[in-house]
């Protein structure tokens, strides 16, 4: 995996004179993040070796490269998922390249359903900590430790300084934020009313597809990790209607606004 890891990271290195400090990855319906970026290079997924290619609506497919909050950062303007049929290292593969690029900082973003009966749609909750019951695990197989520890601790997932930061600046913004346990399934079939039900007794604040794999490949690289998700629908006992891809991503849209002032202003604000 280190050879393809190098191989990547060298091409990209090729097409671009640019170190990005902080990576950011959107989720569904969460691109337009990248309008904020003072955008210098961009790559299609497509033309990088051995990156996958996203195959979800609401998910460009594309490395962004530029300036926010006085910040270099790389995006990834559409995200990798288990129920694609890519294995968990495919998932996670571009994270151990951005780390290679010189990342400090992993931002990540999803849209979720909300198990919380505290929690509305379009509120946008700060992921404290998560549970993975996707039945896998992206450091299954033999480690190389020039990558990351065999048995890397999670006691802090989610870095509890920027967490924090977080926080602040969604108060300062009026922004409905949450704070809550995100737990991770492989999808692609959205929760039976008893499967949230259980989330919800297990200790989960909300439910999705994504996030928790490239979590734990950053944090096996020692990067710090800041996540966020935006509640599009509700699996909430007496609340739970039938929902489509497409309404998630409409939901997503339009939440993102506050999402993406939050996220701006704590890269702005954080010391690398």
């Amino acid at each position: 995996m280190l050879e393809k890891i190098k191989q990547t990271t060298e091409f990209i290195q090729k097409q671009i004179d640019f170190k990005p400090e902080i990576g950011i990855i959107l989720g569904t319906g969460l691109g337009n993040l990248t309008n904020e970026i003072d955008v210098k290079f961009k790559i299609p997924y497509a033309e990088i070796p051995n990156f996958p290619i996203s195959t979800v609506e609401g998910h460009s497919g594309q490395l962004i490269f530029g300036i926010l909050g006085n910040k270099k950062v790389v995006a990834m303007q559409g995200r990798f998922h288990y129920y694609e049929g890519y294995t968990m290292k495919e998932v996670t593969f571009p994270i151990r390249v951005l780390k290679m690029l010189g990342i400090k900082m992993l931002v990540l973003s999803n849209a979720s359903g909300g198990v919380n009966p505290d929690f509305k749609v379009g509120d946008m909750m700060i992921i404290r900590d998560h549970i993975n019951m996707m039945g896998d695990n992206p450091l299954l197989g033999k480690n190389d430790d020039r990558l990351g520890p065999r048995f890397p601790d999670m006691h802090i997932p989610y870095d509890r300084i920027l967490l924090e930061k977080g926080i602040e600046i969604a108060k300062k913004n009026n922004v409905n934020y949450q704070v809550g346990v995100y737990v991770a399934v492989t999808g692609p079939t959205y929760e039976t009313p008893a499967e949230y039900k259980m989330f919800r007794v297990i200790g989960g604040d909300a439910v999705g597809m994504s996030t928790v794999p490239e979590v734990i490949v950053a944090r096996h690289m020692d990067i710090p990790c800041f996540a966020v998700s935006v509640i599009t629908d509700l699996g909430v006992e007496g609340m739970i209607v039938e929902i489509s891809h497409q309404e998630v991503i409409e939901a997503a849209k339009a939440a993102e606004p506050k999402m993406t002032q939050v996220i701006k202003e704590l890269i702005e604000s954080v010391e690398l």
